[in-house]
């Protein structure tokens, strides 16, 4: 097998995150499930967006900003994702590319605008999100290049990659290039409702497709349709080589064969915008593992990285995370 040039690529959805502050009232006015994604159309997308307040425009996506943390520790990236010929996914692709990940996947150049994500974040911090998929429904199967997936060390799946169709084939495709090279596959369940979804497909995953999971409480005990986090962490045991699970202030667990490693959350000041935590916990998982570090250190070294991320507003990082960590002592 050659070796690998490439750490972790990125599939999923490239989306602009459109970022405004807002109270609970304005949450149940519009109808929104707090904490939660909802789809919704590009007639509503315009319509919330209008009633917003100000807002922070940058590029966002879970999977895209698992890859910009990775590329700030440090690491090589590479992202797979689907943006239209237009403002936004211009936006998209400086943004990606500025932060050191390669990024060619073709524009659209007809159908839908590029993906935006309008989020809300209420003064507790908490995140609603409201997403317009745009042209991420149109990422497909001849999108996935195999010389990238074979060259990487991890291929990275969002789960929010199972509600486009022939997203969910690109999904499948990228998973056996990646199995066939000797590559390891990881996957982010990404949302509680997205996992109510499409609970079959990631049972099925999670059972034979995948080595790496990431997912919250929430999402694990969904996915288990059970309410007890330490019964969900058990029924996940032995499906994955390792399951990297958050708990928001109560850390992390991390399962491995008969092992669980409990890793403490990261001192933090001021919880000022979660979005993006749980993508950031992933990308120093993924790189401590793609440096064959301990699993308690890639742990610690994801939530270093999500402690970063929500003591500011956006889901990108604005420190220099291989400076954070270093000074950590954990690399």
């Amino acid at each position: 097998m050659a070796a690998a040039t490439i750490d972790v690529a990125g599939i999923g959805n490239a989306i602009v995150d459109v970022i405004a502050h807002a109270d609970e009232s304005f949450l149940a006015a519009e109808g929104f499930a707090k904490g939660a994604m909802t789809l919704i159309d590009a007639a509503r997308a315009d319509a919330l967006y209008d009633r917003m307040g100000p807002a922070i425009e940058s590029s966002g996506g879970s999977a895209g900003n698992t890859m910009a943390g990775v590329a700030s520790l440090g690491g090589t990236g590479a992202y797979i994702g689907k943006v239209r010929d237009d403002l936004l996914g211009e936006v998209f692709r400086h943004d990606i590319t500025a932060m050191g990940v390669a990024f060619q996947t073709a524009p659209a150049s007809t159908g839908p605008g590029t993906a935006r994500c309008l989020i809300l974040v209420t003064p507790d911090g908490q995140r609603t999100m409201g997403t317009y998929l745009g042209a991420c429904v149109d990422l497909g199967p001849e999108d996935i290049d195999p010389a990238v997936i074979g060259a990487a060390q991890v291929t990275y799946l969002e789960g929010y990659l199972f509600d486009p169709p022939r997203a969910k084939e690109a999904f499948r495709k990228a998973a056996a290039i990646a199995h066939a090279a000797g590559r390891q596959v990881a996957l982010s369940l990404s949302d509680p409702f997205c996992v109510g979804r499409h609970r079959d497909d990631f049972l099925h995953l999670v059972a034979g497709e995948i080595d790496i999971l990431f997912a919250n409480e929430a999402e694990i005990c969904s996915l288990y349709e059970t309410e007890d986090f330490d019964q969900a962490a058990a029924a996940v045991r032995g499906h994955v080589a390792i399951a990297a699970l958050t708990r928001s202030a109560a850390g992390s667990v991390i399962i491995a064969n008969d092992k669980a490693h409990t890793i403490a959350a990261a001192p933090v000041a001021r919880v000022v915008d979660t979005t993006g935590a749980g993508d950031l916990y992933a990308s120093g998982v993924l790189f401590g593992l793609t440096k064959g570090l301990p699993l308690p250190t890639c742990g610690a070294i994801g939530s270093l990285c999500a402690a970063e991320i929500i003591s500011h507003v956006g889901a990108r990082p604005e420190a220099a995370l291989d400076k954070l960590v270093a000074s950590a002592g954990l690399v």
